[in-house]
């Protein structure tokens, strides 16, 4: 008589699924709760103890950590394995229907304890997965109720599942216990990566993420796209969605790019970002005041842009919005009568609150052909990162104004990244492009007249005075720039010739 092994945390199917196997003339062994289920349901069992000659220990965690059920799933088809089984009176195990505890069930509960989420780890249920996982060539092992009914078919047509079915169910069962593995370690280590004992890059990557949201379609209409999560529930970048459409997929890439500038600015700011690209960002008292400045930065490239505030948007924000067409608008808090007022005018734009700033902390991931690049976010110049004077003039405090506020800015745009500002305003951006110069070009054209007297700032170094001399030609006064050109000389001459202050800060902002 074959015998199958069943414990299970989720019951569904069980009942039916076991009766047709004791029609079939098989045994079933099972434990605890699943025992007493196919029990009550009239459906004969032998219980796990009766097998190991060893009752339940430690209130139910040690029930099936035993050679009698080990050896019975993982005994190979060979007379050697069989005979010794049958030596020590243990029976082969042909079938093992196991699924685990509801761990992801458990820590969706925002009230859940630790310790409540640390008893749902389960141990006996893994092993028994993998032990019948491993042996595939003999065990089959059910770790889905979906698949009950196709290995019923199976015994039922030839008394046996084939070599490729066991095969197919064994890797699910281990994808099923992958990221039961990940969801535990995403949910300890409050991070989607374990962090490496020296703070640099891990050696192995295992991201336990689970799809959250399915999207309408990807960057376009003929691409399938999902957002991913540590959580199944957890909404696109831990915001919530107070009104408007469901985020798409270049939504939530445009939210995380101005939500991530935004928050780099302590002062009441504004960052609109269309194509990941910031077209405009200012600081004022109050965002309400911020938004016309970085609205004047490039009125005409923000039209169907992203909105980021870092302070609490109130009605006379959403007057100033005018007739203007925004996809999203995201900030840390709405008041009420605010989101009534957006949804009366705008009743397809995404409202996000977003609780938390943008930290930086942990790691960025970018997909290429066969692999992941990783990276730790950038969140501004090191610690120990120190700015230099290299021209002969030195900046007046206006123009410092004017260079640190520029120097922060551009490390939002893409690469090659040039901005200019006047005061806390951007006037001027130029990004996305493989000549610097032409990003100069790009961003003093952007100024419309408002270069005279501004700064530039540049997120790597000019390779070329040629940059330099352009900006000067359009009447930009000072420079801030990482340095480090063979050419630094030249560039720094050209500054001179046109009585400009330059400052050399030694860190690239790179943003591909």
């Amino acid at each position: 008589m074959p015998r199958a092994l069943f414990s299970v945390s989720s019951k569904q199917g069980i009942i039916g699924f076991a009766r047709e196997l004791v029609g079939l003339g098989w045994e079933i062994v099972a434990s605890g709760g699943t025992g007493q289920t196919l029990s009550d349901a009239g459906i004969p069992i032998t219980k796990v103890e009766r097998v190991t000659g060893q009752g339940e220990m430690l209130g139910g965690r040690v029930k099936t950590l035993h050679p009698a059920i080990h050896s019975g799933i993982l005994a190979r088809d060979t007379s050697d394995d069989f005979a010794e089984l049958a030596a020590h009176g243990i029976a082969p195990i042909s079938l093992v229907v196991c699924n685990l505890y509801p761990f992801s069930e458990t820590i969706r509960d925002p009230d859940a304890s630790v310790e409540a989420a640390i008893e749902q780890i389960d141990i006996g249920g893994v092993t028994m997965l993998r032990a019948a996982a491993k042996n595939f060539s003999r065990v089959t092992v059910l770790c889905d109720p979906l698949d009950y009914s196709s290995v019923l078919v199976a015994l039922k047509a030839e008394g046996n599942t084939s070599l490729a079915q066991r095969r197919e169910l064994a890797v699910k069962a281990f994808a099923h216990s992958r990221d039961y593995d990940e969801a535990i370690h995403a949910y300890l280590s409050e991070s989607d990566v374990a962090e490496p004992a020296d703070g640099e890059v891990p050696e192995l990557i295992s991201i336990g993420l689970q799809r959250s949201h399915e999207l309408r379609y990807g960057e376009n209409p003929h691409q399938s796209a999902a957002y991913y999560a540590r959580s199944d529930e957890q909404t696109p970048l831990g915001a919530d969605q107070l009104a408007g459409r469901q985020l798409s997929y270049n939504n939530i890439l445009d939210v995380d790019a101005a939500w991530r500038a935004v928050s780099g600015f302590e002062e009441p700011t504004v960052v609109i970002v269309k194509h990941l690209n910031p077209t405009g960002i200012a600081s004022a008292a109050t965002v309400t005041d911020a938004f016309p400045l970085a609205l004047a930065s490039d009125s005409k490239s923000a039209f169907g842009g992203i909105i980021a505030a870092n302070r609490a948007v109130q009605s006379e924000f959403v007057d100033a919005l005018g007739s203007m067409f925004i996809e999203a608008i995201i900030a840390p808090s709405f008041a009420f009568e605010v989101v009534k007022q957006l949804q009366a005018s705008r009743k397809n734009c995404r409202i996000l609150q977003m609780p938390r700033p943008f930290t930086g902390g942990g790691y960025e991931f970018r997909s290429v052909t066969n692999g992941l690049l990783l990276q730790r976010s950038d969140i501004g110049d090191p610690p120990e990162a120190r700015m230099k004077m290299v021209t002969r003039r030195l900046p007046t405090d206006e123009e410092m104004e004017s260079l640190l506020f520029a120097w922060k800015a551009v490390q939002h745009v893409k690469s090659n990244a040039i901005v200019l500002a006047q005061g806390k305003r951007t006037v001027g951006i130029g990004g996305g492009l493989p000549s610097r110069v032409d990003a100069a070009e790009l961003a003093i054209q952007k100024g419309e007249g408002e270069t005279v007297n501004a700064a530039m700032a540049s997120d790597a170094f000019f390779p070329f005075p040629d940059s330099i001399e352009t900006a000067a030609r359009a009447g930009v006064t000072s420079v801030i720039q990482p340095g480090g050109s063979i050419r630094d000389t030249q560039v720094i001459e050209a500054a001179d010739y046109f009585d400009m202050a330059m400052i050399f800060t030694g860190t690239r902002h790179f943003r591909h």
